[in-house]
């Protein structure tokens, strides 16, 4: 109990320390107003507004949100408040100073992330971390783990999304991807500019991009400890909603938009540091190769890849994905040197791309799974077995490895699995489950055109 509500004072004592520069900062900036936001279970970041005169206050009280903001203030379809039931208690969100940032698209907002947390007039565990807070949730993962190992989890996202819109399609010859082409990127030239500037001057340190199908751009920015990736991911898709205003077009994190192109991914680039040092790495081997520790991470991800799809792949259109045969998602759970077609590849000295998220997935949620799963698999000396050789999306190849290919499906796994299931604290567990399920469900009671095309007039 005291250590918990301990959470809540240390992050208060840092807001204190923080408040003088931070004041002369807005002032000197001319902010007006700051969001203070959060990050939902499913990824969407909720926010109040409030003016910046009253930055004192926020940062020692926060500001409150109704209970199932949480969950996106969703209804199930029983008519229930998923994640608060509808008495929906309230949370009080407490801004993090060192996240505060002016909105480069208009200096006179700012933002900071919150981190979530029980009323503190509550008549039981007052003050203490909300169960339901998925950066916490990070957080507290990331601190057993580094107690647990000595290291630390530094990654790097590949967030690929679709940009939808009029003059924004390229023309390619059938046979031929668009992929890479100059003067694919050359057309999207002033959306990757803005896309850029903003996110550089948001922190982000953008590192390189590329054209990568119709419609589909991906800018990378470099990888750091997970907890601050997970904040920059979260800050490059509202950058990317915020020019896609500005220029009267879509940008689409939907994992699946179209069949017969590529899907979106968003690829985490994995590495354990213990200080300075990359325990990954060897740096007598200048080859494609994994130590001994990095064999024991992948082994731990591999043995839990089915329980934690759920969470990489969250919709019912991530699934689409791994049907798309030939498109680029990987379809089992195994491993390869600089082989695309498995779930995990190693694609530089030091580092591993799990292949499994998608676009939709929500940063917190999934690297407190991938942590948890490497932790299995270096405390139990896991062994990941031989490297894939040969096309994983070849049933033949991929044999029992094969992954789910339904949301249904994949929620049974995640079921199944208490290594997984240990990520999160209960309730968020529980949240995640009753929203995801009920998502499956409403599809499965949907008649889309298919159904109609399909048997609307084939009988007699």
């Amino acid at each position: 109990m005291a250590a918990l509500a301990g959470a809540l004072e240390a992050q208060l004592a840092a807001n204190a320390a923080a408040e003088p520069d931070l004041a002369e900062q807005i002032r000197e900036a001319g902010v007006e107003f700051v969001y203070y936001q959060f990050v939902t279970l499913n990824g969407r970041v909720m926010a109040k507004v409030v003016p910046a005169r009253h930055l004192a206050r926020n940062l020692e009280r926060g500001v409150q949100f109704h209970g199932s903001a949480v969950a996106d203030l969703a209804t199930s379809r029983a008519g229930t408040l998923i994640a608060s039931g509808n008495e929906a208690e309230e949370f009080v969100a407490v801004p993090d100073a060192a996240t505060f940032r002016v909105l480069p698209w208009d200096d006179g907002f700012g933002r900071m992330f919150c981190n979530l947390y029980q009323r503190r007039d509550r008549a039981v565990g007052a003050g203490e971390p909300l169960p339901t807070c998925v950066r916490s949730n990070l957080a507290r993962v990331h601190a057993r783990f580094r107690e647990r190992t000595g290291l630390e989890l530094r990654s790097g996202t590949e967030p690929e999304m679709s940009w939808l819109g009029e003059d924004i399609e390229p023309w390619s010859q059938p046979n031929v991807s668009p992929a890479y082409h100059f003067g694919a990127l050359e057309m999207m030239r002033p959306i990757v500019r803005r896309v850029v500037a903003y996110a550089q001057a948001l922190g982000l340190d953008m590192i390189e991009g590329d054209y990568e199908d119709t419609g589909q751009l991906e800018l990378n920015f470099q990888y750091d400890v997970c907890d601050r990736t997970c904040d920059n991911l979260v800050t490059y898709r509202q950058v990317c909603a915020q020019v896609a205003r500005e220029f009267g077009v879509i940008a689409s994190f939907m994992p699946k938009p179209t069949v017969g192109a590529m899907a979106n991914g968003c690829h985490h680039n994995l590495s354990l540091w213990r200080g300075d040092e990359n325990v990954f790495a060897d740096p007598a081997e200048a080859t494609l190769h994994v130590t001994d520790t990095a064999r024991h991470a992948i082994a731990g991800i591999l043995a839990h890849a089915p329980g934690m799809l759920a969470v990489c792949a969250p919709t019912v259109n991530s699934y689409a994905r791994y049907w798309d045969v030939g498109q680029c998602a990987p379809g089992a759970a195994n491993w390869g040197y600089d082989n695309r077609t498995c779930a995990i590849r190693v694609s530089a000295s030091g580092r591993l791309e799990y292949k499994l998220p998608d676009a939709s997935v929500n940063p917190y949620l999934s690297h407190a799974a991938v942590l948890e799963a490497m932790a299995h698999g270096l405390a139990e000396g896991l062994d990941p077995g031989p490297a894939q050789a040969g096309d994983s999306y070849d049933p033949a190849v991929a044999g029992e490895a094969r992954l789910p290919r339904t949301l249904g499906d994949a929620l049974a796994l995640l079921a199944g699995d208490e290594v997984v299931q240990g990520a999160f604290e209960r309730p968020l567990y529980d949240a995640f489950v009753e929203y995801k399920t009920d998502e499956w469900e409403r599809f499965c009671a949907t008649v889309t055109e298919w159904h109609r095309e399909m048997y609307l007039r084939a009988l007699p």
